[in-house]
């Protein structure tokens, strides 16, 4: 008795599969045939973008300050971010050389000078002489001559002076502009020449936001033709702008280009090499808004599925799109409004296929 109850229930299971495995395939067949999506009827709106985009502060005019003679360096009295005025010392050589040079100069003129006092007597007494009838009168044209020659002796020697002492004072190295040091590269006993840069000063007055923004970007420059700029440290900190200068050519390492926003007027906080951020808003343009679910890609062209509302089959379009924003892409071509635009469900979709538009919460 125990052996045939097994045998019983598989036989009920048997028949339990034959008679409702077909009802059950017979509901299903038509849900399975079916293509549900969800539509939208594509219409124009006005899309307003925002190019958010980062940089630092900087000085409108920086000098590259350097020495304007040779030498070795004996003292250096400032650091980098220290700030200068104009006439200050910020650095100075060795004088050795400089100072033999102005010695020697004084005396060549002090020796010109005695020699120019003698030549001076000498045509005085020449010129006495030569009125009582006592000398010649090529002696007195050669006491003439070296009167002249002495006193333009006694003008070289005076030149070299001034330039013997313009060489000493190439000893101490000034800035001639007001500013903060950026950069140097000099210490004490390093041996420079006459032109080399070792100081860099950010002049003192105004400044500039300096971003560096892809070249697609300035294809279509913000409406407004100013850049807000935002401390990144400090967002209450603000600053208004507008585009003094672009780079005209993409830097090679990057890709993007150099753009240049001069402030009208700079914040206290933003200080030179402050991180900020800039906020150029674009003009108002009329485009198709859709969800990102609607987009598809077709043979590696961006693309959509477009229902046709006669024979409710649907087919791709490929489009051309305007902007990419978080949740949703504006479209500049390829569907025209009044369009009736798949949203979801385009996985299960091909060209030509009969769809059934899916109800309100399916």
């Amino acid at each position: 008795m125990s052996g045939s109850y097994p045998k019983s229930c598989a036989l009920l299971g048997l028949l339990a599969l034959a008679g409702g495995a077909p009802a059950a395939a017979s509901e299903a067949v038509p849900l399975l045939a079916q293509t549900l999506v969800r539509t939208q009827v594509a219409a124009e709106t006005s899309v307003a973008s925002e190019a958010v985009f980062t940089g630092d502060i900087q000085a409108q005019a920086q000098t590259s300050v350097s020495f304007r003679t040779s030498g070795k360096i004996a003292e250096r009295q400032v650091e980098v971010g220290d700030h200068v005025t104009a006439n200050q010392v910020l650095a100075r050589l060795d004088p050795q050389e400089q100072r033999a040079n102005l010695a020697n100069a004084e005396a060549v003129l002090a020796s010109a000078e005695a020699q120019a006092t003698q030549a001076k007597l000498t045509y005085e007494r020449q010129k006495s002489l030569l009125a009582s009838g006592f000398t010649t009168r090529p002696s007195y044209d050669n006491a003439e001559q070296q009167l002249r020659v002495s006193q333009a002796a006694v003008e070289s020697a005076k030149a070299a002076l001034g330039t013997a002492r313009e060489q000493f004072s190439y000893t101490e190295l000034r800035a001639g502009v007001a500013g903060i040091v950026l950069s140097r590269s000099l210490e004490t006993g390093q041996v420079v020449q006459a032109g080399q840069s070792v100081l860099t000063v950010a002049q003192d007055g105004p400044r500039d936001a300096v971003f560096n923004v892809y070249e697609a970007l300035l294809a279509g420059p913000p409406a407004s033709g100013t850049v807000e700029v935002t401390l990144q440290a400090d967002p209450d900190v603000r600053g208004v702008g507008t585009v003094r200068e672009i780079a005209p050519s993409v830097d090679p390492a990057s890709g993007t280009v150099r753009v240049k926003v001069g402030l009208r007027e700079t914040p206290p906080g933003m200080s030179l090499g402050a991180v900020v951020i800039g906020r150029g808003r674009f003009a108002e343009r009329r485009a198709v808004v859709l969800p990102w679910s609607a987009l598809y890609r077709w043979r590696g062209r961006p693309a959509i599925w477009v229902r046709d509302p006669a024979t409710s089959t649907v087919e791709p379009r490929v489009v051309a799109i305007e902007r990419y924003a978080p949740d949703s892409i504006a479209l500049k071509d390829g569907v025209r409004p009044g369009e009736e635009v798949v949203i979801a469900g385009i996985q299960f979709l091909r060209p030509g296929l009969a769809v059934t538009l899916a109800e309100a919460g399916r």
